[in-house]
Parts: C-alpha cells; structure tokens; sequence
C-alpha cells in the first residue's frame, strides 16, 4: 500500500510537470509566431480592408482611414506587451549608454526615417489635431457594431496605443521639432523622410503642412540632417499635378544645404521622392511623367529626379518597372501583412531590382498596433517583443544588402510603429503600452546599434 501511495504521488508530480512544460513550450512558440507572423496572413479578410485597392473601391481617397497607409488615430489599448520575453538577449545587445546620445552617433546618410508633422495642440494651433482622432468603423456593418465609435479626447485619451514622452505635442512646437531632429541624430539616421501633402491641402484629420518644411530644414541641418519627402495620394494626383509638386519643393526649397539629393552611379546628385499609394495610379499616367518618351516627362529636365513607388503585391514590381519609377519601398512595419513587408520576399524583390536597375529599400519596424483607431485590427498587432521584432527586421534588410535601409516609423503614432521616446502612463481605466523593462531611448539606442553595423557591412560590400 505504502509503495502503491509513492507511485501515485510520483505519477501526479510526473503529470504536473510535463502540464507546465508544454504550456512553456506553447508561451515561446506564440512569441515566435509574433516576430514572424503566417505567411497567409495578408489574404486574411482583416487584412483586405485597409489598403485601398484590395478593397475593389474606384475612388482614389474617399475614405483613406480604411487603407493601412499611415492610421492618424488613437486608442488606448489593453494589449500587455511580452515584458520579459529576450530580456537578457535585448540587455547583451543594448549600446553602451555611458555616453551623451549626441556624442553615441554621425548622421547615417543610408538610414532614412519616415516622420509626421501632423499633430496639433491648443496652446499652438488653436484645439488638438491628430490625437484626438476618430475610431474607424470595420467595414462591415456586423463587425462595427461589436466595437466602440466616437474619437478620442486628448490630453489623457489620445489616439495611440503608447504615450510620447513629450505628451500630446504639436509639430509646430520649436522645442518639439529641436527635440526631434536630436532624437533622430543620436540614433544615427540621416535623411528624414517628411510626410508632404502640396500647400493648402491635407489628410482628412489634419491641417496643410508645407508652411513647417523650411522650419524643418532649418533645424534638420542644425544636426546635420537631411530632408526628402513622402508625397501622399491627394484627390485627382497624376502625372501632371506630380510634375507641380516636383517643380514646387525643388524651386521652393532645393536651394536648403538640408535638402537631400542621392548620388547616382553616374556621378549625379538627384532629389529624391517617395511615393505614397502608388499603385493606385495606373503605370500608364506614371510612364507620361517618369520615361523619357512621356507626354509629361520630367526626365533630363532640371526637375528630374529618383522616384521610388511603394510596392503592397508582388505584381506591383512590373507595374513599378514599367512606369518608370527608379526603386520600390515596402514601407509598412507589419511582417506578413503584404507581401512587400513580408520580411522573406525581400531576397527575391532585391534580385528583381537588381535585373532592373531599380533600387530596393526595404522598411524596417519596431512593431505595429493600430487598435487604438482600428480596434478591430487586432489580427495586424505585431508585438515588439522589447525589441527583437525591430531587430529582426534589420537582419532581415542587411541580408539583402540595400543600398538604402528605411524606417517606419519616428513618429508615427496611430500605427504605433514609433521609435520616438515613450513613457509609461495610466489614466483611469486607460493603459497606455510603454518600452518597459528599458528606457524611453531604447529604440533609438536600437537604430543607432544597427545604423553602425549596417555602415560597417556596407564597407565589407564595397570591397
């Protein structure tokens, strides 16, 4: 009887064991499956939805908050964060801090980071822009009505997953632009990719930009930064409205010692310009403005310049091509959403470029979140596993050996993809997600590390 006791108690131990093992076992495949999501997750239905053309609709912007281009919102969100998950891998990884962020970096001219002008508060612009941005309805009506409407309500309810640590600011601040072009410098990028919409107009939430550029340049080249810009999809955009906005920034602001321009195989120094939703244009309005035998060509005209498409699916690589674009980005920091972000299509679209003479610049992330303005969007979270997605993604882009690595984002908070510092806070039933167990700096810490491995790879690659 005693023996039979043991036994019993030994099986019940053996069985409570292997019970925790599993569910160990269970807790690191899920984090595993967070830093590289289902290859099918882009057909899934949730996923669809936000990109315009995929929705099958004809009108080129009427309702840009249902594409995933950059969400302008904010929800306070519930999600926890896997504070533990790589810890001891992140903290071996970590640069040293024992020196000033201004003295840890140079500009990386190779680094380009995507950054939003857009937010606005009382004290400068009159009432809050951007943070206090609606909650987007899911497209279909069943779905909808299982989530909350209404729009956020700033300064404690913004529309952002995270909480800056220069709290709900405006782009129009000094300071806040002073402490922007610092943060960017200390984390060793070099260009700052600026969210542009031609003068008088702007995103559905927002208010015209163009007046903040020359602000901008002028403190970018206080850090020894360079300004290129993100041209938005405006209504009617097509070649003959580009050919504006190209003659415009380059008559209006190429003269700035910020202003970028890339140097070519040929020796020459060309402005570049990324082009946001691209492919909602067909490739036969692009080959007027960007071929040589096009109706409207700015090509070998003192406008020309490098343009670089956005490219979602795999069959935009040929329109991209056939259009007379001069490189593709992937921009969205959701690895498996589509197949450009889709971290394991990059070999093989580096490969079509190079065949191509286009360039390749892959986008790199630290995560992604929109719930806080898509709260039905949990499907597209990508968890930033304190860090090892973000750093995930730059191995992923260094194997391809680009020759221009972009970042999405500094500061754009709706998609919760910032590198921007973020603090920790609570308000009423409100968690906000934070960088904790790390400090507000750590992605920039993160893409200063990267920005040097990647110069000292690039020099390998040369030789």
């Amino acid at each position: 009887i005693l023996n039979y006791d043991i036994m019993a108690r030994f099986r019940r131990r053996t069985c409570i064991i292997l019970l925790l093992f599993i569910l160990f076992i269970c807790s690191i495949m899920m984090a595993l499956k967070t830093l590289r999501p289902d290859r099918a997750g882009f057909a899934d239905p949730f996923g669809l939805g936000l990109l315009p053309e995929l929705q099958q609709r004809t009108a080129l912007l009427d309702n840009k908050q249902n594409s995933l281009n950059r969400v302008q919102g904010d929800t306070v969100t519930r999600v926890s964060n896997f504070h533990g998950i790589a810890d001891n891998a992140m903290k071996a990884s970590m640069p040293a801090v024992n020196k000033l962020e201004e003295e840890l970096s140079s500009p990386n001219y190779n680094f380009h980071i995507f950054y939003y002008t857009w937010f606005g508060n009382p004290q400068f612009d009159g009432k809050y822009i951007h943070w206090n941005h609606p909650l987007l309805p899911h497209w279909d009506p069943k779905i909808a009505n299982n989530y909350p409407k209404g729009r956020h309500n700033p300064p404690e309810d913004i529309g952002a997953n995270f909480y800056p640590e220069l709290g709900s600011y405006s782009s129009k601040d000094p300071s806040v632009i002073e402490a922007h072009m610092k943060q960017m410098h200390s984390a060793s990028t070099g260009v700052i990719v600026l969210s542009w919409y031609p003068p008088g107009m702007a995103d559905e939430n927002g208010e015209p930009t163009d007046e903040l550029v020359s602000v901008i340049l002028d403190y970018a080249h206080k850090y020894n930064l360079k300004v290129t810009f993100h041209i938005e999809p405006y209504k009617d955009r097509d070649d003959r409205s580009m050919y504006q906005n190209v003659k415009y920034i380059i008559d209006k602001y190429g003269g700035h010692p910020a202003f970028y321009r890339y140097k070519t195989n040929t020796g020459k120094f060309l402005p570049m310009f990324y082009i946001y939703d691209s492919y909602i244009t067909i490739p036969e309005i692009w080959a007027n403005l960007l071929t040589i035998s096009g109706s409207q060509t700015i090509r070998n005209t003192p406008y020309d310049a490098l343009f670089i498409a956005l490219l979602v699916e795999e069959r935009h690589k040929h329109d991209i091509h056939r259009s007379g674009f001069d490189g593709m980005y992937t921009y969205f920091a959701t690895n498996g959403f589509s197949f450009g972000s889709s971290h394991h299509n990059w070999a093989s679209l580096k490969a079509f470029c190079d065949s191509n003479n286009l360039m390749f610049i892959p986008s790199v992330g630290p995560g992604y979140i929109d719930t806080s303005i898509r709260p039905w969007n949990n499907h597209n979270t990508r968890n930033r596993v304190n860090g090892k997605y973000y750093e995930t993604a730059f191995s992923a882009a260094l194997l391809v050996r680009p020759e221009i690595i972009s970042i999405t984002s500094f500061n754009e908070w709706h998609e919760g993809t910032q590198i921007e510092k973020a603090v920790p806070k609570r308000t009423g039933q409100v968690v906000y997600l934070d960088y904790k167990p790390h400090k507000p700096n750590v992605y920039l810490q993160l893409t200063q590390k990267w920005s040097e491995k990647y110069r000292k790879e690039q020099e390998q690659w040369l030789m």
